[in-house]
């Protein structure tokens, strides 16, 4: 029996390679429906390829236009422009499994839909963790759901894990997240007040959207990625370590009790944990090249500077802070990344709205997805009015 899939932002850089390994395996998967936000030609072509039952755009707009173009092709997939479309396609019936890729609080709705109809939820939106932590695991755990990481950072935690939960409390010591150090691990940290979006996006080992750039640049993305494992892995945040490794070949590390160290090797390409995440506990070939040791380089950790990505030190803060303060922290950094890009606030001033938003919001314990959302509101509400400070 094939799998059907649904894959919740196809367009962006998860979804595209998502594509790329469930097409080297048609005998396997099929997908079902797919969804982006605004790159209407983009998914026009995916649905040509692919012909999925349902498309979703973010925007009724853009579902238009791609109704239209769908129509004109000749094409049988159906367009859903309804407000509840995204959680219609993540918790339908004939759906086996949801690549959750849709960037930022926007995914935890659909995340959420996927989680209580008992979905193989593969997790690429750290977001849903993040935003709706105690909220989203209450919910995998009453649907019955099956959560898979798919940052590469979390999906090598999870495979250097033993299959049996029951165990980690008593063998853990602490896990190791690897991070790539961006563009600016070597700039003096005194010139970053200058850096451009241009040389934000630079990434030195990928090619991805605009947002998660700069959370790479600025480190927020493994800020996030500690809150994220806090409860993937129901650690203590003081069992997460994050550790600079520029060549990206470990892509993480547990170490256990008696001060072994299990790692997760590969070449830096996503393909890798979603080819694991859509198998798992089985093994497919992902299209990723294979490490050859012979011609590796030395790799080298260092220490994450403070001075120069005072952001990531904010997940620690946040995590033992009262409930809810995560989603703060995830709701100014969208504001001020926005602010960044659209060249209203200096890369500097990233980590000042962050830190400015979280001791203006005090959350109170949100429970449910609609204080979760109410929470968010508030809080981008908060960042942009330091951002209009700034100006």
């Amino acid at each position: 029996m094939k799998q059907r899939l649904t894959i919740l932002g196809s367009t962006g850089s998860i979804g595209t390679n998502t594509l790329d390994v469930v097409a080297r395996h048609p005998d396997q998967y099929e997908v079902f429906a797919l969804s982006a936000a605004t790159r209407v030609d983009d998914l026009l072509a995916q649905c040509a390829r692919f012909k999925p039952c349902y498309a979703v755009m973010a925007s009724p707009a853009h579902a238009a236009q791609l109704a239209e173009k769908i129509k004109a092709n000749g094409l049988a997939t159906q367009v859903l422009q309804a407000p509840d479309a995204l959680e219609q396609i993540a918790s339908h019936p004939e759906v086996d499994a949801v690549m959750a890729a849709i960037v930022g609080a926007a995914g935890l709705a659909p995340c959420l839909a996927a989680a209580r109809a008992g979905k193989r939820l593969l997790l690429a939106n750290k977001e849903a963790l993040v935003v709706g932590g105690e909220v989203f695991l209450r919910a995998v755990r009453e649907g019955g759901a099956t959560l898979l990481p798919i940052d590469s950072e979390h999906s090598a935690i999870f495979q250097s894990l033993p299959e049996d939960r029951n165990c980690w409390a008593r063998r853990v010591q602490h896990v190791l997240l690897t991070a790539s150090g961006g563009p600016f691990r070597t700039r003096d940290p005194a010139t970053l007040r200058d850096v451009t979006p241009e040389e934000a996006c630079a990434h030195p080992n990928f090619v991805m959207g605009r947002k998660i750039s700069v959370d790479s640049a600025t480190m927020m993305n493994k800020a996030l990625e500690v809150i994220e494992a806090r409860w993937l892995f129901d650690l203590r945040p003081a069992q997460i370590k994050v550790v600079i490794h520029p060549q990206q070949i470990i892509h993480s590390m547990v170490q256990y009790v008696d001060a072994s160290i299990l790692a997760q090797l590969g070449t830096p390409d996503m393909r890798v944990p979603i080819a694991c995440g859509l198998a798992w506990p089985e093994r497919i070939a992902s299209g990723a090249a294979p490490l050859d040791f012979s011609q590796l380089a030395a790799l080298t950790f260092e220490e994450a500077d403070a001075r120069r990505f005072p952001g990531l030190h904010l997940s620690w803060q946040a995590l033992a802070a009262p409930r809810g303060t995560t989603t703060v922290l995830n709701a100014a950094n969208e504001v001020a990344v926005a602010a960044f890009l659209q060249r209203r606030i200096r890369f500097d001033q990233i980590h000042a709205v962050n830190r400015a938003t979280l001791e203006a919001v005090r959350p109170s314990n949100p429970d449910t997805l609609q204080a979760l959302l109410a929470l968010d509101e508030q809080s981008r509400a908060a960042a942009s009015q330091q951002v209009r400070q700034f100006q």
